[in-house]
């Protein structure tokens, strides 16, 4: 049995850290620092570290999801953008770890832009949260948390 400590992962793709500054009547008036901050604090209340980043970039968030998968982590919450929409690369990243990977959108993608209802990722995922703000970060958390293994 392991010591290492059991950890969730928080990805953020484009733009999220803007968050309290772009389109508040969207996305809120929280910061990406606030969620962040919300997010390791529940972590650490169901036993868990956190690793958060964010990045514009597609390689980045790949690049975190094979190491969230071979360092063991538990679970990733991913918040991809725009990437939702768009990147093959992304969802082929995400379907070949063997990590349960939640996909989260602070507004409701689907009462927004047409081309906001497809989402490439969110079919890999074992589930997508959508429409709930900052608390669908939450309960993604709750629930990979939650999980067994």
């Amino acid at each position: 049995m392991s010591d290492a400590p059991k950890t969730l992962w928080v990805l953020h793709g484009p733009n999220l850290d803007r968050l309290g500054r772009r389109e508040p009547e969207i996305y809120g008036h929280q910061t990406l620092a606030d969620v962040d901050a919300a997010c390791t604090d529940l972590a650490a209340s169901l036993g868990f570290t956190l690793v958060a980043h964010q990045s514009a970039h597609e390689g980045a968030l790949i690049g975190w999801l094979y190491e969230a998968a071979d360092t063991g982590a538990a679970g990733v919450v991913i918040n991809p953008g725009g990437y939702t929409h768009t990147s093959v690369a992304l969802r082929d990243a995400i379907a070949g770890i063997d990590v349960p990977v939640v996909e989260v959108h602070l507004s409701n993608v689907h009462a927004r832009e047409p081309f906001r209802h497809v989402t490439l990722t969110g079919a890999v995922c074992v589930g997508t949260i959508s429409g709930l703000g900052v608390e669908g970060y939450l309960a993604a958390l709750r629930y990979l948390a939650g999980r067994p293994g």
